[in-house]
């Protein structure tokens, strides 16, 4: 888990570049079909990034800075709706120029933090830049589909099974319940009549499922019903007594294209920045002078790596 929270740290524009869209068109296209536009309402025409959209003091305010904003700005952005975002932003901005202002008039920006502070916020623009140019651009649709040709060829079918339960508390009450059926007794119906499981109401049925979905008890006893509309003995599990009876069996297909797509591209995106990062890391010399702080660094760089290879491995 640890390794897990560091790797999504180091890569935290992903999350943003990937908000932003970039997928390609295409891709974007299968993977979440966008919303239709209503027929009388005509598409929006493309903004320019050098649009002004206010003026604060004389300097303005434009659509590109409202898009540099919106990346800094991911999570408020979810949690409005869209039409209040743009408004949102702009207000943002508006304060961000009022107050940078009154910051330069007071001459906060000749003091020495604030030029090592100016560095550190140009070398993350820049490392963005650099991520979305020669990362991000490199994960293509083809290189989404080539890698989901790959995981279809390397997939292995397994068993499934389609079963419908019914689930009563006590073994008393099961073998009731057994007899019943053996009798002639409708399944459907006893099940929505005596079921305790939330799934009565459609009969028990359970849909598809393949081994390790469910609990071992209940697992083990419905792969080994062989024929369809048999019914097992009664099976205890810790929610009570199970009396399940096969529907179909079935090989298990690999996903469609547009069920994998996004984290396909996902890992592909991960993929290519730890490569990247690697070759960047293998030309320049880095020197830790803190001992102690050196070793916990490699330590991590050590366990990173090691899950970056797991997840390419998968």
């Amino acid at each position: 888990m640890i390794s897990t929270s560091l790797r999504l740290a180091r890569t935290s524009v992903l999350a943003l570049i990937l908000t932003a869209g970039a997928l390609s068109p295409a891709l974007a296209q299968d993977a979440a079909p966008a919303a239709e536009t209503p027929a009388a309402e005509a598409p929006a025409e493309p903004v320019s990034p050098d649009t002004v959209v206010a003026t604060v003091g004389g300097e303005p305010i434009t659509e590109a800075d409202l898009s540099f904003a919106a990346e800094d700005l991911t999570q408020e952005l979810g949690q409005m709706p869209p039409d209040q975002r743009k408004p949102f932003l702009l207000r943002v901005l508006i304060d961000m120029k009022v107050m940078a202002k009154a910051g330069e008039d007071a001459g906060m920006a000749d003091t020495p933090l604030f030029q090592q502070r100016l560095a550190y916020l140009e070398d993350r623009a820049l490392r963005r830049a650099y991520f979305a140019d020669a990362i991000a651009n490199a994960v293509t649709e083809e290189a989404v589909r080539a890698e989901y040709d790959t995981f279809v060829a390397d997939f292995t079918p397994s068993d499934e099974v389609r079963a419908s339960h019914i689930l009563v508390p006590t073994e008393e009450e099961a073998n009731a319940v057994k007899a019943e059926l053996d009798a002639g007794g409708d399944f459907a119906a006893i099940a929505k009549e005596k079921s305790i499981d939330p799934g009565a109401a459609n009969g028990g049925d359970l849909g598809f499922f393949g081994k390790g979905m469910m609990v071992a008890p209940f697992e083990e006893a419905a792969f080994a019903l062989t024929d369809i509309g048999q019914v097992s003995a009664p099976v205890e599990s810790q929610f009570g007594w199970h009396v399940i009876r096969l529907e179909e069996k079935r090989q298990s297909e690999a996903p469609a294209f547009e069920q994998v797509a996004g984290q396909l591209q996902q890992q592909l995106l991960m993929q290519t920045f730890d490569e990247t990062v690697a070759r960047l890391m293998s030309e320049v010399t880095i020197e830790i002078p803190d001992a102690a702080l050196k070793a916990a660094v490699d330590a991590q760089s050590e366990t990173d790596a090691a899950a970056g290879a797991g997840a390419t491995a998968q």
